[in-house]
């Protein structure tokens, strides 16, 4: 489609547009879980039990809620990109298997669909428009 074809050329506005939104998105989430305190922190670090361990919860907890809020900021601005997006897709592999386990592929699948977004764009890069530009 003709009026469609030009589109290529702005490869790196969708890559923005990508950062933004998820970005966006981990920093609502994981705001809030960071303010969830120590009992919060627990709660969400006992996830870790679905990949084989079992020790310090909290510490897991306290550690997946930063990779939400910081990881989503550095990925709007595009800094230290391809580090957050692998934190990102660790987090996002333990819910993942959380999910499977408690409740099913329907409930995993957006955190399935995020970690597949962030493996591919460990490869891509942050493009242009970001701190991290080359």
């Amino acid at each position: 489609m003709a009026l469609l074809s030009k589109l290529g050329n702005y490869k790196n506005t969708g890559l923005l547009i990508i950062r933004v939104g998820l970005g966006i998105m981990f920093i609502y989430h994981g705001y809030p879980k960071l303010m969830g305190g120590v009992k919060g922190w627990e709660q969400l670090g006992e996830s870790m039990k679905y990949v084989g361990i079992h020790f310090l919860p909290v510490m897991w907890g306290l550690l997946a809620a930063v990779t939400e809020l910081l990881g989503g900021f550095l990925l709007i601005i595009g800094l230290a990109f391809r580090p957050a997006c692998v934190f990102l897709l660790i987090n996002l592999i333990v819910a993942a298997l959380l999910q499977l386990r408690t409740a099913g592929l329907g409930d995993a699948a957006h955190a399935i669909e995020d970690a597949t977004m962030f493996a591919g764009l460990i490869f891509i890069g942050p493009g242009k428009y970001s701190v991290d530009k080359k």
